[in-house]
């Protein structure tokens, strides 16, 4: 009984270091993250003056609440998050349905090729993106899309290897018998991609949106880069740049710019949250 006490107690204890050291760590890390923002949060509301007098986490004495509405209209933010909004919705769009086409005829069909265009992507992936700029921006200029809105939209809706590949290996669960039995049924390719297998990929296409969605919004280099009209053209990344310069920067007014477009994913995210996770758990299961 004393060695079977001495075991439990040993267990109990290691029990509890344990859970202490894992909401250490858990407070620790939440600390982390939560330091950059409540700084943020509290420059945001400081005039010129006193942000220079005091330090980051010292509370404002007044609390200039003007900045917000300030930083909007400067930074012609109406206009970056109208601009921002119709890329994102063409790109996810257009890359969503360029994805899952080339993923099925990839996964359903069987040609000489195949593995080697497999082999492409990957070999594709593992090039750096700003390498690639040289020639991007030769090919953009011939074509006539540099400082244009849809020849901006077109580049970003590049084949993304990495939701390719969630695409595929998402197919692979789906047995090719519901094919053959659309195909009975006189259903064609399209029919059979269109309203049997794509519904069906609704955690994987979750999945890629909130990647691909996410790079996309908070994209700056490719933006700054070629959407050159910064009043007409500017996006949510590029018009937070407004108050930096060579005098100096307005980083109580960046702060604020900050703070305005993380709301649009922070609503996003508390409306949606339940179908991020199934489709993020849904995503990361098959395969």
């Amino acid at each position: 009984m004393a060695n079977m006490y001495k075991v439990k107690h040993h267990y109990s204890a290691g029990f509890i270091i344990w859970t202490i050291v894992k909401y250490f760590t858990l407070i620790f890390a939440a600390f982390m993250a939560l330091l950059p923002i409540v700084s943020c949060v509290i420059t945001s509301f400081k005039t010129d003056d006193e942000y220079k007098a005091t330090n980051v986490m010292t509370l404002p004495a007044k609390w200039a609440v003007s900045n917000y509405a300030r930083t909007f209209s400067k930074a012609n933010m109406g206009r970056a998050f109208l601009n921002s909004g119709i890329i994102l919705v063409c790109v996810l769009v257009l890359s969503i349905l360029i994805g899952t086409q080339l993923a099925y005829v990839l996964n359903r069909f069987k040609f000489p090729g195949n593995t080697l265009i497999r082999n492409l992507f990957t070999f594709a992936s593992l090039l750096p993106g700003i390498a690639m700029q040289v020639s991007v921006y030769e090919l953009m200029t011939k074509l006539n899309f540099v400082n244009t809105m849809y020849g901006y939209i077109i580049m970003m809706c590049g084949t993304d290897v990495i939701s390719i590949y969630i695409f595929i290996q998402y197919f692979e669960n789906l047995p090719v018998a519901l094919d053959e039995s659309a195909t009975i049924d006189g259903a064609n390719l399209f029919q059979i991609y269109g309203k049997i297998l794509l519904p069906l990929l609704k955690p994987a296409i979750m999945t890629s949106m909130i990647l691909k969605g996410a790079s996309t919004y908070n994209e700056y280099y490719c933006a700054n880069l070629y959407l050159q009209d910064k009043k007409r053209l500017c996006t949510v990344a590029t018009s937070l740049y407004t108050f930096t310069g060579p005098m100096g920067n307005q980083y109580n007014l960046i702060c604020c710019g900050v703070i305005i477009s993380m709301l649009p994913a922070l609503i996003l995210f508390l409306l949606a949250q339940d179908q991020i996770y199934s489709g993020i758990a849904g995503g990361a299961v098959k395969g």
